[in-house]
């Protein structure tokens, strides 16, 4: 049995070493040193190339070096072969602290005093009455940020694709559902996973049914967002704020208009980080598993993209 890494725009030396020392017995190699594809049973994979799923003649398992699946075009893989990810608690509670920061950073006007502060002005005002905090999916993230926001005061909505449960926030799912969400929000959360149905939802249309005063947070993939509707209705005063942790491409090329926006906040996609060793953790054992013949931990469902 074999090993690949497959990760675009990284070094792996570290994380394949670590690897090794959670599994001696196990040929673990780097895409650009395999020479035998044709033994590759496990991949772990971010933005593998298109080209590399065809040689793999006997993969079985395919784990995403993150929370998301995104990064792997599941089109390309065999019926048979199982798709797992990383599931990090600590990131649960590192994006629902992330997200609280945000929003009341957003209703106490911190990013006005900034700017301010540049021109030595001094000119107080009160904060925003503004206390309705929607989510766009609640998943365990999404679940996570929605307790922690319940707890600080702030009404919570959520929105998913299908009917939940929830004794925190309010829950609407459907097209109509989402419709009736947006027009009840102050600070609009994004936590989808990035899918063919989800890529592009905030855009022109989505944002006009929000409150002009209204603030948008994306902590889940860039490309849930349409740059230029989201550019256009802050220039136009039809949305009131952005903070942007993701970006269709990253790093955000430096000529990039979200930049020097007066009303865009950015983060380097830090919103949630995992733990390296935590991750190796979980990518061993799944190779285990696998090696052993035994049901992999964190699969998704091809089918829906999660």
């Amino acid at each position: 049995m074999s090993v690949l890494v497959a990760i675009t725009g990284r070094d792996s030396t570290k994380l394949i070493a670590k690897m090794q020392s959670q599994l001696p017995n196990i040929h673990i190699e780097q895409l650009d040193d395999c020479q035998d594809f044709a033994s590759v049973e496990f991949v772990l994979a971010w933005n593998a190339p298109a080209s590399l799923w065809p040689k793999l003649i006997n993969l079985k398992a395919v784990s995403s070096f993150g929370a998301g699946v995104d990064s792997i075009d599941l089109c390309l893989l065999p019926a048979h072969v199982e798709v797992v990810r990383i599931v990090d608690k600590q990131l649960a509670n590192d994006m629902a602290e992330y997200v609280l920061t945000h929003v009341l950073a957003q209703k106490l006007r911190l990013k006005e005093y900034f700017l301010k502060q540049q021109q030595s002005e001094w000119k107080p005002k009160r904060a925003y009455r503004h206390d309705r905090v929607s989510i766009l999916g609640f998943g365990e993230l999404g679940q996570a940020c929605a307790y922690r926001l319940a707890n600080n005061g702030f009404k919570v909505n959520a929105w998913s694709r299908s009917p939940k449960t929830s004794t925190i926030a309010a829950l609407y799912h459907g097209d109509q559902g989402l419709n009736d969400m947006l027009v009840n929000t102050d600070y609009l959360i994004c936590l989808l996973p990035l899918t063919s149905n989800t890529k592009g939802i905030i855009n022109q249309q989505l944002l006009k049914q929000l409150p002009e005063h209204a603030v948008v947070i994306n902590v889940a993939r860039g490309e849930h967002v349409v740059e230029a509707d989201l550019l256009d209705a802050l220039n136009n005063a039809r949305l009131r704020a952005a903070t942007l942790d993701v970006f269709a491409c990253e790093p955000l090329p430096s000529e990039h208009p979200y930049w020097q926006h007066p009303n865009i906040t950015l983060t380097p996609h830090c919103a949630a980080l995992s733990d390296l060793d935590s991750v190796i953790k979980q990518i061993a054992e799944n190779i285990l598993r696998l090696k052993a013949r035994q049901p992999l931990i964190n699969c998704i469902n091809k089918q829906q993209g999660y």
